[in-house]
């Protein structure tokens, strides 16, 4: 190939190119008009190949500049497009738009080229504009409108969704009976030929009975049978190769079926009668209450044989459920749903058996696939039950008597009326109306006797049966709950830390929590820290090193959860010494 050629030309209206053989076979490009011919060279890229030439020359694509429309097949490397011819004042010409690194004009010559391969994939139109130009740069013509449709081209072998795909069929099945859809595209333009796929069974492995037992449709690429020749016993599984191919490539997968025993055996129960239970109102949700067996011969461990216990009659409600054992295929019927004796104290049920594979044409379920049960549901008197847990209520101790303090409420579920009644109301400061569960005060309350009072409500049915609430009284302080006090050696060296624990003796209905807290005053706090661990424990920590060896007195607060609060001091003797001040909230 030569080199470019550095030397200046003079201007020139470039409205022909020719190609020239040299003596070694290179080809010049030499442009020029008819009354002057240069050696100039356009540019070094001008020096091409002879196809490119012939290309050229063939095209015979020259003219003036105007709207054009090429179509241009994709791939192909570099490529004379067009060349436009200019006319005075014009001297050069300038294309912009979607380029894309692949198509350009040279200025002076007006050739439109490539210089990369077009991609139909990639983009299938590009759209530019081009314009001539005088000497100045001043646009003369256009711009005008040059579009480039990229026709595709067959460069994209077909494509499986799957490597490998895996089908089921029932031995016997009829000729015709889908195994499944294979899935292929191309990447090509759509509806030509580039894409048009067709699917073909290359091999079938074994050949037995025949080698023809599968078709595929070479259109739509679904499987089928072409007879009733299979047979597990003879083989249970087949592998074939699928090719699928457009005009020019060709892509092959794997296939494997898989035969199963087809679904020619119903369930048959092992008694048509499991007669009746009786079973309590209460009885838990989840208790198994029988234990059902049946038994089916097609082979074991598919769809054929495995059974669906269901309840057919008698249960509107799913009260009952029935789970499957999948070894044993033995049903375990439990209690779905709460019982109710007052709405249901008797169970008709009907159960059947099942499989999920569905029966062979000519063979149903019948009798033989149903057992009766029948559940029996008994009372059980049940005590009211309150609507709440606990009932709190707080009062000044100079309120009137006769004063409604709080209500108090309960339900039987048996649906009887529930009375009420105090149970450890000693010192009679309280009364309650056995029929609407108010709580009056009997008489004068009095602080200093009593911070908090503690009762019980009783609630009870015409039966007998009772429930009884505690009221919690919230006067005990929290204590610490240690053994020993807590103490640091000395000299400290900085992270120590001592557990401490905080007990309540009041009945809790609910978990205790306490706050842990350094009395406010500035010494303490400038010396030590305290942090939380817990609903019940916290860290009491030095905040520096500098201590003499000595006991000292920590104030800690602790506070619950009750109202008002009490205090109480204890002293802890150790190296660091703790006082802790307790204050209990009472509510």
């Amino acid at each position: 190939m030569f080199s470019a050629n550095q030397q200046e030309s003079p201007p020139l209206y470039y409205n022909k190119i020719t190609c020239k053989r040299l003596n070694d076979g290179e080809l010049l490009f030499v442009c020029g008009d008819s009354r002057h011919l240069s050696a100039a060279f356009l540019h070094p890229f001008l020096y091409l190949s002879q196809a490119m030439c012939q290309n050229l020359g063939d095209l015979r694509v020259t003219g003036p500049l105007k709207d054009m429309n090429f179509s241009i097949p994709e791939g192909g490397g570099v490529r004379f497009i067009y060349q436009f011819t200019s006319e005075p004042p014009a001297v050069s010409f300038r294309a912009t738009g979607e380029k894309d690194g692949i198509i350009d004009i040279v200025p002076r010559t007006g050739i439109l080229f490539l210089n990369g391969s077009l991609d139909w994939e990639t983009k299938a139109v590009h759209r530019l504009q081009v314009e001539s130009l005088d000497e100045k740069g001043n646009t003369v013509k256009g711009p005008y409108t040059v579009t480039i449709y990229v026709e595709d081209i067959n460069d994209n072998p077909p494509e499986f969704d799957q490597i490998k795909y895996t089908g089921v069929v029932r031995q016997n099945s009829r000729p015709g009976s889908n195994i499944g859809t294979l899935i292929a595209t191309d990447m090509d333009e759509e509806n030509t030929l580039n894409s048009r796929l067709r699917f073909k069974i290359e091999s079938q492995v074994p050949a037995v009975p025949t080698s023809n037992l599968f078709f595929i449709q070479q259109d739509t690429g679904i499987l089928q049978l072409t007879s009733r020749s299979l047979n597990k016993r003879i083989a249970s599984n087949y592998s074939l190769k699928v090719l699928v191919s457009d005009e020019v490539f060709q892509t092959i997968c794997d296939v494997q079926v898989h035969v199963i025993d087809i679904n020619d055996q119903i369930p048959i129960f092992e008694k048509s009668d499991y007669h009746n239970v009786t079973v309590a109102e209460s009885l838990p949700v989840g208790t198994v209450i029988l234990e059902i067996q049946a038994t089916d011969g097609d082979e074991p461990g598919t769809g054929s044989s495995y059974i669906i216990y269901q309840m057919k009659e008698g249960d509107p409600n799913n009260t009952f459920i029935i789970e499957t054992d999948s070894e044993t295929n033995r049903g375990f019927v439990k209690v779905n749903k709460a019982l109710d004796f007052e709405a249901t104290p008797v169970y008709n049920l009907v159960i059947n058996a099942t499989n999920p594979e569905p029966l062979v044409l000519g063979v149903q379920y019948n009798s033989s696939s149903l057992t009766l049960f029948k559940v029996f549901v008994t009372n059980v008197d049940e005590p009211p039950v309150f609507h709440k847990t606990v009932y709190k209520g707080e009062v000044s101790e100079d309120i009137p008597v006769n004063t409604l303090v709080m209500t108090v409420e309960a339900y039987d579920p048996e649906g009887d009326t529930v009375r009420y009644s105090l149970k450890g109301d000693v010192r009679k400061w309280l009364r309650i109306d056995s029929t609407t569960g108010q709580i009056y005060t009997a008489s004068t309350l009095d602080r200093e006797q009593e911070e908090m009072y503690t009762v019980e409500v009783v609630a009870s049915d015409p039966s007998g049966s009772s429930e009884t609430l505690p009221l919690d009284v919230n006067d005990n302080p929290p204590l610490l709950a240690m053994d020993y006090p807590p103490f640091f050696c000395h000299p400290l060296s900085g992270g120590e830390r001592a557990l401490i624990q905080a007990d309540d003796a009041d009945e809790q209905w609910w978990y205790s929590t306490f706050t842990f807290s350094l009395a406010d005053d500035m010494n303490t706090r400038n010396n030590w820290e305290i942090s939380k661990v817990n609903a019940t424990h916290a860290y009491l920590s030095p905040k520096h090193a500098n201590f003499e060896e000595k006991v000292y007195n920590v104030p800690v607060i602790i506070n619950d959860n009750g109202k008002p609060p009490l205090e109480r001091k204890v002293n802890l003797e150790g190296i660091l010494y703790l006082m802790v001040v307790y204050h209990d909230y009472i509510s």
